[in-house]
């Protein structure tokens, strides 16, 4: 139980009390993050669903697109912003983790908040009938997409606290993000949603290559900007099942 409040804490803003974990609760959170994608998953399903009925699309996908980031705080924004920040730098790799870690948040980084929120609020917007299982999808995609590529990746820096997801390969974790991706899919969107929780499992190995050739491996703000991706990516690949593209 204490891991899985671990990992409430580590990927939320929801208040546990005097809760503090030790250094190996939080090593071994990771393998509860597909949990709490589980529990976000259907909270967001029965948001979407009274959105959907009792309000406008417009507002409930506009709501849909700034809870999950008031429910981190904007935390996993926040890495996608210094990654881009960091990455878009055309500077060494040194210089690149450097920007990355400074607090400031620079051009491209407010970019990609506005194109991210943008894309995310313009996908909610057009999808309606899917909008509960999209909004599920989303959440529990972008948790267990974290798992994957932390799975897949090294850590770039020397120090910091993620290095203690690096420490052992989380296979328990990865396996069971994995698969809570296909059969939750299934059970929310069919078959559409199996294609979509094995592309997002390619896409955290994409990123995880990316993101080594770039910088040396992964950091906390590239786990960020690997879960608010995935979370768009799930919404696109849902929006082009049900445009029948």
């Amino acid at each position: 139980m204490r891991p899985f409040l671990a990992a409430l804490s580590l990927l939320s803003c929801v208040p546990l009390g005097s809760f503090q974990p030790t250094e190996q609760e939080m090593r071994r959170s990771i393998h509860f993050f597909p949990v709490v994608g589980i529990v976000f998953g259907a909270l967001f399903f029965a948001l979407a669903h009274f959105f959907s009925t009792h309000l406008p699309l417009s507002a409930g996908a506009m709501l849909l697109t700034l809870l999950p980031e008031f429910l981190t705080k904007g935390f996993h924004l926040d890495g996608l912003a210094d990654t881009a920040d960091g990455f878009l730098s055309s500077r060494s790799r040194e210089r690149k983790l450097e920007i990355m870690r400074d607090s400031r948040t620079g051009t491209m980084g407010v970019f990609a908040i506005f194109a991210l929120l943008g894309m995310k609020y313009a996908l909610f917007d057009s999808m309606d009938a899917m909008l509960a299982p999209a909004a599920a999808l989303m959440m529990l995609n972008g948790r267990c997409s974290m798992v994957l590529y932390i799975g897949m990746s090294s850590y770039a820096r020397k120090e910091g606290l993620g290095a203690l997801f690096f420490q052992s390969k989380p296979w328990f974790g990865m396996i069971f993000a994995y698969c809570a991706m296909l059969v939750c899919g299934w059970f929310l969107a069919g078959m559409r949603g199996i294609v979509c929780g094995a592309m997002i499992a390619v896409f955290s190995w994409v990123w995880s290559r990316m993101t080594f050739r770039v910088i040396g491996g992964a950091t906390g703000d590239t786990i960020g900007a690997n879960e608010e991706l995935s979370e768009l990516l799930t919404l696109f690949l849902l929006f082009l099942e049900v445009a029948d593209f």
